[in-house]
């Protein structure tokens, strides 16, 4: 067996199957310098979402559809960056991928930092500054791979679950934090005036420029003591994973379970606004009407949370049978949801919140099912690449949600919902799930 060495940037001899040619000290610090810059990227990625509701309080003038447009184009980005870089693990390493993504994520913090000061910036703009958002969440297809290189099967529920749902706080983080930060200025940068409401004075470009000196130590940290494993493959290497049709099942597993979790969590708040709230049939008819900026941020934290305490079951018990609860889950409280989007008052909306919060958990079982299923069902040197792929197409997730919530009533698009995601489970159930399915894991 071949000998272990760890004293380079490349860990010679490293297989994680073998007690002999592992470092768990490496694997695990790994993981957590990994996700801490995963939750910059996903907080980045969500920016767009948290500061949308208020363009139109501090001098924009933009409809629902621009809006529902405007928080959709970073899923659309999201997903073609993931695209991108589900190939980089094995091309570039984990050192240079984690922190070159890092600093990536200051571009568009600067972005929306500059725009929001000015309520002449052009509508182009903002999309711009929203496609280039979708950079902070389309690294997850690329750190994804790039963890499990450093664990062996029998963890690798564990490790996927804590990364990709402590990475998911990224989205709770910045819509919880967002709505707060922008209650004041910043130290030094008093110079920079406030944007002005009804309600008062807000410093809604503080929320974008708070995380850029994270991102600058997250890439410092990550350059001097992260290191590589000897995977290497190129793109054409890559490509043999669309051959096996479990790619394209869990694909559409996938895009139900984090595709309904990331498309949700971007849509939140401006559906509250805009069938319960502000910018609802109810709008100057009653003095308190619900505020979805104060809701937002529970349906990711509790999608976030379920996905990185189920790990362990799903190592324990299999991935298969918690994606198949997830999605039946999912389609039931969907359904009651839906119910509620033809509210007869403002205060209907507690039991679509509460709906809402329910779905998200269900989420998170599906999320963390599904990533635990695919080491298990794949050849070793497809599963990171899978993982990869089916992580960009349900990135596009806040994409499909925007678009159909511009084109069609909410209530239509969350029963079209329903209808997918019975499907999908019951596709889960058919193929990994059911005793003697085929592809049992």
């Amino acid at each position: 067996m071949t000998q272990l060495r760890t004293d380079g940037r490349v860990l010679e001899g490293w297989d994680p199957e073998h007690d002999e040619t592992w470092n768990k000290q490496i694997a695990w610090k790994t993981l957590w310098i990994s996700t801490i810059v995963l939750i910059i990227g996903f907080a980045t990625w969500y920016l767009v979402s948290a500061i949308a509701p208020m363009l139109n309080k501090i001098g924009f003038d933009l409809t629902k559809s621009q809006l529902y447009w405007l928080t959709a184009i970073p899923g659309l980005s999201c997903g073609i960056f993931r695209l991108i870089f589900m190939f980089l693990p094995p091309i570039i390493g984990t050192r240079k991928l984690v922190s070159m993504s890092s600093l990536l994520f200051i571009l568009p913090m600067f972005g929306w930092f500059f725009a929001v000061q000015n309520s002449d910036t052009p509508y182009w703009w903002l999309l711009t500054l929203g496609f280039i958002s979708g950079i902070g969440g389309g690294v997850f297809s690329g750190f994804m791979p790039s963890t499990g290189y450093f664990f062996p099967k029998r963890l690798q529920g564990t490790a996927l679950g804590i990364q990709a749902g402590i990475g998911n706080f990224g989205i709770s983080f910045i819509q919880l934090v967002a709505p707060w930060l922008m209650g004041f200025s910043l130290i030094g940068l008093g110079f920079v005036a406030p944007q002005r409401t009804e309600a008062g004075e807000v410093f809604v470009h503080t929320p974008a420029i708070i995380m850029v000196p994270w991102a600058l130590i997250g890439a410092v940290v990550a350059w001097t003591v992260l290191k590589d494993v000897p995977v290497k493959a190129n793109i054409r290497q890559q490509i043999d994973i669309f051959g096996n049709k479990n790619t394209w099942i869990l694909t559409v597993v996938y895009l139900m379970t984090f595709g309904a979790f990331s498309g949700f969590a971007a849509q939140f708040a401006l559906l509250i606004n805009n069938v319960f709230g502000e910018a609802s049939q109810f709008a100057g008819q009653y003095a308190d009407l619900p505020k979805g900026a104060k809701y937002a941020f529970l349906g990711p934290l509790i999608g976030a949370l379920v996905r990185a305490m189920w790990g362990p079951l799903c190592d324990r018990f299999g991935g298969a049978i918690w994606t198949f609860v997830g999605g039946v889950g999912m389609t039931i409280f969907t359904a009651l949801a839906a119910f509620t989007l033809n509210p007869d008052e403002p205060g209907d909306y507690k039991w679509f919140l509460i709906f809402m919060l329910i779905v998200f958990f269900f989420t998170g079982l599906g999320n963390a099912g599904t990533f635990k299923q695919m080491p298990m069902i794949l050849p070793k040197r497809q599963a990171g690449g899978v993982i990869g792929w089916t992580g960009g197409i349900a990135a596009f997730g806040p994409f499909i949600c925007g678009v159909l919530l511009s084109m069609m009533a909410p209530q239509v698009f969350f029963f079209g919902c329903v209808v997918f995601f019975a499907i999908t489970t019951a596709l889960v159930w058919i193929y990994y799930a059911r005793p003697n399915a085929p592809f049992p894991g």
